[in-house]
């Protein structure tokens, strides 16, 4: 079968209600933290995509037993610090930068070696950013000049740290929360701004966590070696994969489409800030706290004339998974929009601030690219009348679905490759988008 799609019609006119799968942060961090657990840990609405199997698979090679059914996931949990397998396990993350990273910090009590790696595009990211701080619990790391792949030699006593992270990662600063469990001692964490899934997480578990919010920085402590109770979650929908239908809905004609049960975490929502400054109706309905996470049905409705925005920089963090999106959008603007500090957008599964500019290039878009920022001139007519290939992108799931997206709002004839990336973080996409209509062949 071959591994692309075309599409060469814009999307009719929608008023739909939609349903999305499980959150896939909240996801892999239900499946690490209920391998702590002991006894069982039963999940609904878990995101069942590669990223998640592979975590749930490297589980299973540490003694951790599951059970995958149509309706519901079950983890039995050993206890903290409890993991069985043999020396030189190796364990395969696939795509998945947070299960990679995050894992590395439940293995720091692991004193048999274990190898970490993962796929093609995994294996150019940064890992001396977990790996560094890991060290001073003092376990050991064998690493590939800073990648996959890892060999990790864990400590029979490990101690809590102090750990300052700038990056404003969610993986960096979970990781080193997930191995200050395996600690007997505090550790204190002076975090840049970043997603607090991890955070509310083991507040609802009742572990010795505090966190105190400043302006730019959380400083959180944690204190290491409290049993972990079972948790039972149903998983709310995803923001990350709302994106797509949000933009897609904003860019269309006539269009209104209400997204049941988001997440709408404030560290998630920073594409709901940002288009909103744009000028894109957004609502929010029947709002509710589940678990510590904040979630809602969102009702967006497509706008004409969209503003364009001198992005502030503070909401990066809260966005950083959806610039590509908000990239299409402001090539429908009025005028030139300018984001700035973005160079983390690099970091990802593939260079995507790059990408970003690629993609509006190749739509008649002018930009000016810098290593960590973009100047993108709006055209509010814009409407592509030619062909347009998109392939060579490292199998980012997120460039092959925001060129669907920009294919359907926009116009002209594109051949997008590696549709099989989906199913690292969204296998349903296309059988949702084409559940609103759009024609893709």
């Amino acid at each position: 079968m071959a591994n692309f799609i075309k599409i060469s019609k814009t999307i009719k006119p929608f008023y739909r209600s939609l349903s999305m799968e499980g959150d896939k942060s909240l996801s892999i961090r239900w499946a690490l933290l209920a391998s702590q657990a002991k006894g069982k840990s039963t999940c609904k609405n878990i995101l069942r995509s590669e990223d998640v199997i592979s975590t749930l698979k490297c589980l299973k090679k540490l003694g951790i037993n599951y059970k995958l059914t149509k309706n519901s996931c079950e983890i039995f949990g050993n206890g903290l610090n409890n993991f069985d397998y043999k020396k030189n396990t190796i364990l395969n993350a696939g795509n998945s930068g947070t299960l990679a990273r995050l894992i590395l910090g439940l293995l720091i009590h692991s004193e048999k070696n274990i190898f970490l790696k993962g796929d093609k595009s995994l294996s150019k990211r940064d890992f001396l950013r977990v790996t560094e701080p890991l060290k001073k619990f003092g376990a050991k790391f064998k690493t590939n000049s800073g990648k996959l792949p890892i060999r990790i030699t864990g400590t029979k006593f490990p101690k809590p740290i102090k750990y300052h992270e700038l990056k404003g990662s969610a993986q960096c600063k979970s990781s080193v929360m997930l191995a200050a469990l395996n600690t007997k001692g505090t550790t204190l964490i002076k975090a840049k701004k970043s997603r607090t899934h991890t955070e509310i997480l083991f507040k609802n578990l009742k572990l010795s966590i505090k966190v105190k919010r400043q302006k730019n920085f959380d400083l959180i402590k944690i204190k290491g070696g409290k049993n972990i109770k079972p948790l039972n979650y149903n998983i709310p929908s995803d923001i990350s994969s709302c994106a797509f239908f949000i933009v897609l809905t904003a860019l269309s004609k006539n269009s209104v489409l209400r997204i049941k049960n988001v997440n709408i975490n404030p560290s998630r929502t920073g594409i709901l800030d940002i288009l909103k400054l744009m000028g894109i109706s957004i609502e929010t309905k029947k709002k509710k706290i589940y678990k510590g996470e904040k979630v809602a049905d969102l009702i967006i409705r497509s706008k004409e004339l969209i503003k364009p925005i001198n992005c502030p920089k503070k909401l990066n963090s809260a966005a950083i998974d959806e610039f590509l999106l908000i990239f299409l959008v402001s090539a429908k603007a009025k005028g030139i929009s300018y984001f700035k500090d973005l160079s983390e957008l690099n970091q990802k599964e593939s260079p995507r601030l790059l990408w970003g500019s690629k993609i509006l290039n190749k739509m008649g878009i002018k930009t000016i690219l810098t290593k960590n920022s973009i100047k993108i001139y709006g055209n509010p007519k814009i409407q592509i009348k030619k062909n347009i290939i998109i392939k060579n992108f490292l199998k980012d799931h997120r460039v092959f679905m925001s060129s669907v997206v920009a294919a359907l709002v926009f116009g002209g004839d594109w051949k997008i490759f590696d549709q099989d990336s989906i199913k690292t973080s969204f296998p349903t996409f296309l059988q949702k988008i084409k559940s609103l209509g759009a024609t893709i062949t």
